[in-house]
């Protein structure tokens, strides 16, 4: 008995395709970037920028026209007439937005005891009378290095120094922290802290 073999269907070119797949291929390609890269974040923006147009402009602080800071990134004081904020381990420079970390030390660092211990020998030099315990978040930087905060503990341990230098009485001073003290978001989450920048501002407004 003859057995008849059908020849195996020709096999079309890879070329072929490929060049069937490309298209499409391309297409959802400039159909999702053009969605998800221009469409999206435009309308996103336009609406961040309608609701809540001074968050979406970076919580910017401006000063006599000209824009001085953000509320939401801290900036380094050293001058004892000023409050100063937290430590910033942020690299080249403290605050640095671009490079936001933290210290990445260990608590058994040795690096991390000496920061901590500079800081405190830099508070008791600038009030050598202030024999209070200081607060840990004078101390230490945040995870960010980037915290414009500190917690009112901490602004009231420094409004001392920072009356006597600037001839202001210590109630004064310290009405200007409450003022610039923002409470938790719906009262109950987080704690209260204190922006510095715009407490010092405040200060750098009052007569003196």
């Amino acid at each position: 008995m003859n057995m008849q073999v059908q020849p195996a269907p020709a096999r079309q070119p890879d070329t072929l395709v490929q060049g069937g797949l490309l298209r499409p291929m391309l297409t959802v390609f400039v159909v999702l970037s053009a969605i998800t890269g221009l469409l999206y974040p435009g309308v996103i923006t336009g609406i961040s920028r309608a609701v809540f147009p001074f968050e979406a402009a970076g919580s910017l602080i401006v000063k006599d026209g000209k824009a001085i800071g953000s509320e939401l990134i801290g900036q380094p004081f050293s001058d004892p007439r000023y409050f100063w904020g937290r430590l910033s381990a942020t690299s080249p420079m403290p605050y640095n937005a671009a490079a936001s970390s933290g210290s990445n030390l260990g608590p058994s660092n040795p690096a991390l005891t000496d920061a901590a211990r500079a800081r405190i020998e830099a508070l008791r030099a600038a009030d050598p009378g202030n024999q209070a315990a200081v607060p840990v978040d004078l101390v230490t930087a945040s995870g960010s290095g980037l915290d414009p905060h500190i917690s009112p503990a901490a602004a009231q341990y420094q409004a001392a120094r920072v009356a006597r230098l600037r001839g202001l009485p210590l109630e004064r001073v310290q009405a200007l922290v409450a003022a610039n003290t923002d409470a938790p978001l719906l009262a109950v989450m987080g704690d209260p802290v204190v922006n510095v920048l715009k407490l010092n501002l405040a200060l750098d407004g009052e007569k003196q």
